[in-house]
């Protein structure tokens, strides 16, 4: 006896599309980049200006439990005298992390910090947990975007349609800088007004329509 093989189903028309949503997420929260920088020709004593600086900015900050306070980055490096052969003195800038999901209480610790530290990397955005219902509430909102989609192109052509493929991704602006560039020690804080960030899913997918 012998077998035949089935022949393939037919396939149908084969429809690429994709489809966005938006929602909104509140900045509801800030951070802040604080720092002490000075030079000095002898690095103990560089250290010490800088060291003293930071643990003044800490004391200070423990008076804010609303305002999250972490060490950051600490970088020393030589400044040569000119030939580039010589080294005449050290510049040492430490950094404090500052973080706080009420930005009045962020903004009046920067005004306390000054005049020991400067100010630089200001943003604003959502926390994670902000985010996240943000991502998805746009993922939800972006699937039925495209099944609404794939019934108005099924619908236009009198056909059923199945979905084959379909793939999500999202993505949102980055933080909302309030400051880019370093701050002077002298200067007042801008006032922190928090906003809302556009936090966007995109929905991709395949869609064939039923030629039966």
């Amino acid at each position: 006896s012998r077998v035949l093989a089935a022949e393939p189903a037919p396939q149908g028309l084969m429809i690429e599309f994709s489809v966005e949503a938006t929602r909104s997420a509140a900045n509801d929260l800030a951070r802040a980049t604080a720092f002490a920088e000075a030079t000095d020709p002898d690095p103990g004593q560089l250290a010490k200006r800088v060291n003293a600086a930071i643990a003044q900015g800490l004391q200070i900050a423990r008076a804010k439990p609303a305002v999250k306070t972490r060490s950051g980055t600490t970088l020393t490096h030589p400044n040569y005298a000119k030939g580039g052969t010589r080294i005449e003195s050290w510049r040492m800038r430490s950094e404090l992390l500052l973080e706080s999901r009420d930005a009045t209480a962020l903004s009046e610790l920067i005004g306390q910090l000054q005049p020991a530290l400067g100010v630089t990397q200001i943003s604003l955005l959502p926390a994670p947990e902000t985010r996240r219902k943000a991502e998805d509430e746009a993922a939800l909102a972006a699937i039925d975007a495209f099944r609404a989609r794939a019934r108005l192109i099924a619908e236009s052509f009198g056909q059923a349609y199945r979905i084959k493929r379909l793939s999500i991704s999202g993505n949102g602006r980055p933080p909302t800088p309030v400051l880019r560039a370093a701050m002077a020690a002298e200067a007042m804080p801008p006032p922190l007004e928090p906003g809302d960030s556009s936090i966007t899913a995109t929905v991709s997918g395949q869609i064939e329509l039923d030629h039966r």
